[in-house]
């Protein structure tokens, strides 16, 4: 009888414990089919860029991709991991480093979605000898490995360069890769450009929502050494690389977009929308982001229209027009409308939004209902004066006040400027 006590003092608790693990177990499950259900219902299957994909012959549902993922991407679904939302996957790469058994690999594109890539060997090189790629465009979302292309890169630029240009290098792009490259280009003593079409550095990560966790590994930069960061927020980093610049002397061309390359007897002459540059060669570090689509409406140059929102509080008591039908668009909306004072309008040119998150299209159900935004569906913008912006609703013209604007249209990578001076691209299916 009493070893039958003891049994049961002992089995009691285990059985509860156990339990509670398999019914939270099961209750994770159901949230993770959930999400799925609902990435399914919204058409957000096809992730945007770098992604994971699981080999479940050699997943065994150990969660650990689910815990190291900070955007929850990853779910666990029938004691497999799967990608159950997409379209909040960045590509940072946390996932396959955690796997204990190597069952994720990260690719590009997807069987339906191709994703073009640029040709590149493997040090960087295009098929047009002297143009180079490195970081996203060339197919690396993972910031340590874009940092680790921009100095490789340099380096063979470096055992190339000759002299009889202007510089021996021009870098686009001020993100991981331009970084490092320009770094190395201090390292070895190169004459170098690097320039950036935004007003800050940071690349792809400069757009990254605030607190977004941007880095998972440490990486070594050339003059400065390792960054022992195992996981950084969007703004340390930032922060981080500000430092780097001015420690370094650095230099960084901000608001200068690249328009032309073309090629010339001693290299490549660039063409910018602040000057032209003679260079031995060029190196392309920039985002899959590309350049910010625009309207090509009269008045878009103005200053008070922009290309992503950064800082909702900067637009409080203004009379703010919001242009685009995706989840940017819907999130910069609704939270310029829950700034004081702040009168905000939605212009869309569809009849609904098809593809945009269950969670955003709920909440701007509710903040129109709330009478804190106005949404204007199938319009379009005719035009953006100083102080109105006149839309167009099929037959019907209309004139809102206004103080600012934002465009959520996209971005244009520059293909069609690479295939122009030969540069060859291949296609990716979900292959690495």
């Amino acid at each position: 009888m009493q070893n039958v006590s003891t049994l049961l003092l002992y089995t009691i608790p285990l059985l509860i414990i156990f339990g509670v693990y398999f019914r939270r177990r099961a209750r994770s499950r159901e949230q993770y089919a959930e999400q799925f259900h609902e990435a399914v219902e919204s058409g957000l299957t096809e992730p945007v860029s770098l992604h994971p994909v699981v080999d479940p012959n050699r997943c065994i549902g150990s969660s650990g991709c689910v815990k190291a993922c900070p955007e929850g991407a990853i779910g666990v679904i029938n004691g497999k991991a799967q990608l159950v939302n997409p379209s909040v996957c960045i590509g940072h790469g946390a996932c396959a480093a955690s796997c204990p058994f190597e069952a994720i690999k990260l690719v590009f594109g997807t069987e339906r979605r191709g994703v073009d890539i640029p040709y590149v060997k493997p040090n960087f090189e295009t098929n047009v000898p002297g143009i180079f790629i490195a970081g996203e465009l060339g197919g690396m979302g993972l910031i340590r490995k874009a940092v680790e292309q921009g100095r490789q890169a340099i380096t063979t630029i470096k055992g190339a360069a000759r002299g009889g240009a202007e510089f021996d290098a021009v870098i686009i792009g001020a993100g991981p890769a331009g970084i490092a490259a320009g770094l190395g280009a201090i390292q070895h003593k190169l004459k170098y450009l690097l320039v950036e079409q935004e007003e800050s550095l940071g690349g792809t990560v400069y757009h990254y929502p605030r607190n977004k966790i941007a880095m998972t590994a440490p990486v070594r930069l050339p003059l400065i050494g390792k960054m022992n960061f195992n996981e950084v927020e969007k703004e340390s980093l930032l922060d981080f690389w500000q430092g780097v610049v001015k420690k370094t002397g650095l230099r960084i061309r901000f608001n200068e977009r690249m328009d032309t390359i073309e090629r010339s007897n001693r290299g490549f002459v660039v063409k910018t929308t602040r000057g032209t540059y003679a260079a031995r060669a060029v190196l392309l570090a920039v985002g899959r982001r590309g350049t910010p689509r625009k309207l090509g409406v009269p008045g878009e140059e103005q200053p008070k229209v922009v290309y992503r929102l950064i800082d909702p509080e900067q637009y409080r008591n203004r009379r703010v027009l919001v242009v685009g039908g995706g989840d940017s668009a819907l999130e910069a909306a609704v939270a310029l409308s829950e700034q004081p004072g702040t009168k905000v309008t939605l212009s869309y040119r569809g009849d609904v939004f098809d593809r945009v998150k269950p969670k955003n299209r709920q909440r701007l159900d509710a903040a129109s209902a709330g009478r804190r935004l106005q949404v204007v569906m199938g319009s379009t913008i005719d035009r953006i004066g100083a102080v109105d912006v006149a839309l167009r609703q099929g037959s019907r013209s209309m004139n809102i006040p206004n103080e600012a604007v934002i465009v959520c249209a996209g971005g244009v990578l520059p293909f069609d400027l690479l295939k122009r001076i030969g540069i060859e691209f291949e296609t990716k299916h979900g292959t690495a």
